[in-house]
């Protein structure tokens, strides 16, 4: 029986080894309007985490982009302050529904995190079925805020007061 499990860190070297996902994923061109989603993620201690990873699934893009390599899913990799950006390919309102289901690796974290990512001018968000399973009070870790350039800023806090929520799929 291997020791290897679905539960190991991301290792110290992540940038080079998911690159090609990366490469197939960043530029994405559609016909749809475009969604820019914007943020950092941050430790515990509200440093910045500079080795991280988001994955992105797009149930809205999927079917506009479905010329492009891996349709409806992005990866990227944080830079140096822990940002992250993710460009949505967005034919519709999302319509109280997540625009992005997010999945976050880091190093040292032994099993990666699964949230997802609403805009706050969805006018259906407070019907929400996945927003209502969430406390009141923590529901805003997981809305973008409109910027006035026309992106969504979303920041990722993996642990402390403002933790954004995770979510259990088992």
């Amino acid at each position: 029986m291997s020791n290897i499990t679905t539960s190991q860190t991301i290792g110290p070297f992540p940038h080079e080894a998911w690159d090609w996902a990366v490469q197939l994923t960043a530029e994405v061109s559609s016909a749809a309007p475009q969604v820019r989603v914007q943020g950092a993620i941050f430790d515990g201690d509200g440093q910045a985490i500079n080795d991280a990873w988001a994955e992105a699934w797009l149930p809205g893009s999927a079917a506009v982009e479905s010329a492009h390599a891996i349709p409806g899913y992005r990866r990227v990799p944080t830079n140096e302050a822990g940002g992250f950006a993710f460009s949505i390919s967005q034919p519709q309102a999302p319509a109280g529904k997540p625009v992005a289901y997010v999945t976050v690796f880091a190093r040292g974290l032994v099993k990666h995190q699964f949230t997802a990512v609403f805009l706050e001018d969805d006018p259906a968000l407070a019907q929400s079925a996945l927003l209502e399973q969430v406390p009141p009070q923590r529901r805003d870790t997981l809305i973008a805020r409109k910027q006035a350039d026309g992106s969504y800023l979303w920041n990722i806090r993996m642990q402390g007061e403002q933790e954004t929520v995770f979510f259990d799929y088992t």
